[in-house]
């Protein structure tokens, strides 16, 4: 039980405000057709962060200090670079979220609610001046807020077994729906978190621990990382399938999270659409404290610098604050975020699967040869998907 939570940290950047974005985008525009997309994506971020789990517990370092110790000068900038840039692209959609969230409930205007997001970061990220466990149950407990949401959001809905049954099927919609899926890939499995987990369980390891209590550690790591990540999951299919079910067909045009709050009073009442934005608050706050912890580990990673969270947080968050302060699409923004996020995967994913596979690195904790292939695959089937993707921007698709 102690070791328990480090995922259930990491599990909240799988349902932040970009899946609000994504998956309920996907639901309204494509109906059911991704869900097999969001299913599949959750069963690549549980092999993700079970291994981000094993190279903390093995080694007592973080990714990104492992990637420091084995590169160049010009390639450890460059990953330092575009992790900062994917964190914020990640910031982005957790303040504009959260923004989103205290605009319809409170009518804030969209700069105010953004810096009243930055200053409940700061204080939820301040509970860890009291050690883990008052942070980590904070965001289990916002966790918690947005799946019970959803849960009746999906009762509520009342989605056909057979139609979410076809969605499980394989296909595609066109290529626009080829752009939301690798959307929908980059708000599931999120780089951050890699980072955030690996240092979280590293710091669980005693100095030279013996095997017996490395493995018991891997094994509550395992169960940690099932029960929050299958609930992280189930929340997403569920955002994808009420936007199928409520939205699809419906007439309902949903380009936004606010399009998605106005649908709701219109086809489910004002109570789903209040209960909506309670979650996207939860989630937007929670999110915004776990992306900001994320930064400073890859910071002092990569680059053996640590600065204060507030300067931190001011750099990371002026995109989301400019967006917001200019009135622009936040909608299309929110999706395009987890697309930059779903390109920065392959940087973190490709360094993990190689490290995690060395036996002088990880001792008894080395992958086994299937392990390896399957995130060799993984790592395999994300970059082509970006490369096709960057091919069609090219061609002004």
């Amino acid at each position: 039980m102690p070791a328990l939570g480090p995922a259930f940290v990491a599990a909240i950047a799988y349902i932040d405000p970009g899946n609000f974005a994504t998956n309920i985008g996907g639901g309204a525009r494509f109906g059911y057709t991704l869900v097999w997309v969001v299913v599949l994506a959750n069963v690549v971020a549980m092999l993700v962060q079970y291994l981000s789990a094993k190279l903390g517990l093995a080694t007592g370092r973080d990714l990104a200090q492992l990637c420091r110790e084995r590169l160049s000068a010009p390639a450890r900038w460059f990953m330092w670079a575009q992790a900062e840039l994917v964190a914020m692209a990640t910031d982005l959609a957790e303040f504009v979220g959260a923004a989103i969230a205290l605009q319809l409930l409170f009518g804030l205007d969209p700069l105010g609610s953004g810096l009243v997001t930055a200053v409940v970061a700061f204080l939820i990220l301040g509970l860890r001046r009291h050690g883990r466990r008052p942070f980590e149950i904070t965001i289990i407990a916002l966790l918690a807020l947005v799946a019970l949401a959803f849960g009746y959001e999906f009762i509520h809905a009342a989605p056909a077994p057979g139609d979410v049954a076809t969605g499980l099927v394989p296909r595609f919609a066109g290529v626009d729906s080829v752009l939301l899926a690798s959307g929908i890939v980059g708000a599931t499995v999120m780089p951050h978190a890699v980072y955030l987990h690996s240092s979280m369980s590293a710091r669980l390891v005693e100095p030279e621990p013996a095997r017996p209590q490395r493995h018991r550690l891997l094994q509550a790591q395992r169960v940690d990382v099932i029960v929050a990540l299958s609930l992280a999951g189930a929340v997403n299919v569920a955002m994808l399938v009420m936007a199928a079910a409520l939205f699809h067909g419906s007439g309902v045009s949903v380009d936004s999270l606010q399009d998605a709050h106005a649908g709701l009073i219109v086809v489910a009442g004002g109570g789903a659409a209040v209960i909506f934005a309670i979650a996207l608050l939860a989630s937007g706050l929670s999110s915004a404290s776990v992306g900001t912890y994320a930064g400073e580990i890859v910071m002092s990673g990569y680059l053996g610098l640590r600065i204060r969270p507030s300067v931190r947080r001011l750099v990371t968050m002026l995109p989301a604050l400019v967006l917001l302060a200019s009135g622009a699409d936040t909608g299309t923004a929110l999706v395009m975020s987890q697309v930059v996020l779903s390109l920065g995967i392959p940087f973190t994913l490709v360094p993990l699967v190689v490290l995690t596979s060395r036996p002088k690195l990880m001792a008894e904790l080395v992958n086994r040869p299937a392990t390896t292939m399957a995130g060799a695959v993984t790592a395999t089937a994300i970059i082509a998907l970006n490369g096709f993707l960057i091919l069609h921007v090219l061609r002004g698709g």
